[in-house]
């Protein structure tokens, strides 16, 4: 997988960071927490991320798109091959994740993530 357009999307989004994790994953954090991640040599998956229960059902439905091993549980898909969906589509969702992980940390780190950076020094 290319996974260029996809970090360049992810580093785009406020306060993203990202990481090298398992060998081989490209992984995207917000507040500490994965949000997506892309696999960086050829593997069955390509890419995974969070979503809704509701957009989790309707996904997996489609050719291409499977339950993320070790993470469905969570509403996790992952991506069989690049062209599942269509990009627009997966900057879309990867963007619904951001959102749907920034909901979930504490208020706390929500307040930091939203002060201005010289105050977060």
């Amino acid at each position: 997988m290319n996974v260029d357009w996809v970090r360049t999307h992810c580093m785009a989004l406020p306060h993203t960071t990202e990481h090298v994790l398992w060998g081989d994953d490209l992984v995207f954090k917000i507040g500490g927490k994965m949000y997506a991640a892309a696999v960086m040599v050829p593997h069955k998956i390509v890419m995974s991320f969070k979503c809704t229960p509701e957009v989790f059902a309707e996904l997996v439905e489609r050719p291409g798109i499977i339950p993320a091993p070790y993470s469905a549980r969570s509403h996790w898909v992952a991506l069989e091959r690049e062209d599942a969906l269509p990009r627009a589509e997966i900057k879309r969702l990867i963007r619904q994740s951001y959102d749907l992980v920034i909901a979930k940390l504490p208020k706390k780190k929500q307040a930091e993530l939203m002060k201005p950076a010289k105050a977060r020094k």
